[in-house]
């Protein structure tokens, strides 16, 4: 058993934050569900722009397109991304079947331009899983209050969702509560117990936006030096552990131990994501160590998974010292630290990084596009 297999024994599904034609076709997904244990993928466009803009593994694909008159760029890269998505879920199905349903899920984000549209998020939501065919699609909408709406139909619909975006324990109850309503509006449609989802809550960029204003007070002589400098690297791990906390309250409650029971419904598990480790002074494996925990998941990227695998540690921490949790938000709210505005700026800042992301993503398919029709 390897450190990465150590994990999935713990209780913990390991996922891969990384898409690319290469590893489909090439066999290295295959080798990493059959050796290393992971059982599902998540993709995003800054993923997807580095992928297809940044190598010429879709450029045959691309011609394909082209030469059979699609022209659009949003359109070539939907093409593109789903027949991705499809191969990735097909690599996973074994998993999907083997856990009933539980895992083996890949992710496929509607466009971060509807971050704040609930009505075309879920025309998008829906279309997306038609158009990808596939029982173990998720689709990733961001938890922003319109996404929060429009999970509620999608679930209610029996659609898949991985919520995005998370960073404050408000916003992932507001979530949670979401998913269940939708949850009882599947089971009224007496569809089973099929629909699932996670929500996916963000950790270092948590830790990256506070370590800097703590910094920054340390520099300037504002406030206890020594009690600012004990929260450094501390808060993002510290929310996420309370966060689960919360899981496990929301889904201990009579409202939902009542799906479970007669609809065999299955709980939102809390997935974390920016795992990577961004401050070169921590360990590149910190977020992950920290982080394991029954029934959750880790959306990790290449580098990070090369090096759980080569150094990590792999043990059960999600519920040590949950009072030193507690503290450091004790601490945060003394010391008076703008985490609220903090989570709410990362929030604007993800949706935007991704509308980015894409606009890279249109550019570089159009730039090719046009080489092909020269």
């Amino acid at each position: 058993m390897n450190r990465l297999q150590a994990v999935h024994a713990l209780g913990q599904s390991l996922w891969l934050d990384y898409i690319r034609r290469d590893l489909l076709a090439g066999g290295g997904l295959r080798r990493l569900i059959e050796q290393d244990a992971i059982t599902g993928l998540t993709s995003n466009p800054a993923i997807f722009e580095k992928a297809i803009g940044g190598s010429s593994d879709y450029d045959a694909a691309l011609r394909a397109l082209v030469e059979s008159g699609v022209q659009e760029p949003a359109e070539l890269f939907e093409r593109l991304a789903i027949e991705d998505i499809r191969l990735a879920a097909d690599e996973f199905r074994k998993v999907y079947d083997q856990t009933r349903a539980a895992d083996g899920y890949v992710s496929l984000e509607v466009s971060p331009r509807l971050a704040h549209d609930a009505d075309g998020t879920i025309a998008q939501a829906r279309r997306l899983w038609q158009a990808v065919g596939r029982d173990n699609l998720m689709i990733k909408v961001p938890g922003t209050p319109a996404g929060v709406a429009a999970i509620r139909t999608l679930i209610g619909e029996g659609i898949n969702v991985n919520v995005t975006l998370l960073f404050s324990r408000e916003a992932y109850r507001a979530v949670a509560e979401a998913y269940i309503d939708g949850i009882e509006q599947w089971t009224q449609r007496g569809e089973g117990n099929r629909v699932a989802s996670v929500a996916s809550f963000f950790v270092s960029r948590i830790d990256a936006a506070l370590d800097a204003e703590i910094e920054r007070r340390i520099a300037a002589g504002e406030g206890d030096a020594a009690r600012l400098r004990a929260l450094l690297g501390k808060i993002a791990i510290a929310n996420a552990r309370l966060a689960y906390q919360d899981y496990k309250a929301l889904y201990a409650t009579p409202r939902w131990q009542k799906l479970a029971q007669q609809h065999r419904a299955r709980p939102q598990r809390l997935l974390w994501a920016s795992t990577g480790t961004k401050n070169p002074q921590y360990r590149d494996t910190l977020y992950v160590e920290e982080l394991i925990g029954l029934d959750t998941v880790d959306t990790v990227p290449p580098a990070t998974l090369d090096a759980f695998r080569d150094h990590g540690e792999a043990r059960s921490l999600l519920e040590h010292a949950l009072g030193d949790a507690q503290k450091v938000f004790d601490e945060i709210a003394a010391l008076n630290l703008p985490f609220a505005a903090s989570v709410e700026r990362l929030v604007a800042e993800g949706v935007q990084l991704f509308v980015d992301a894409d606009d890279k993503l249109l550019a570089a398919v159009a730039k090719k596009r046009d080489a092909i029709a020269a």
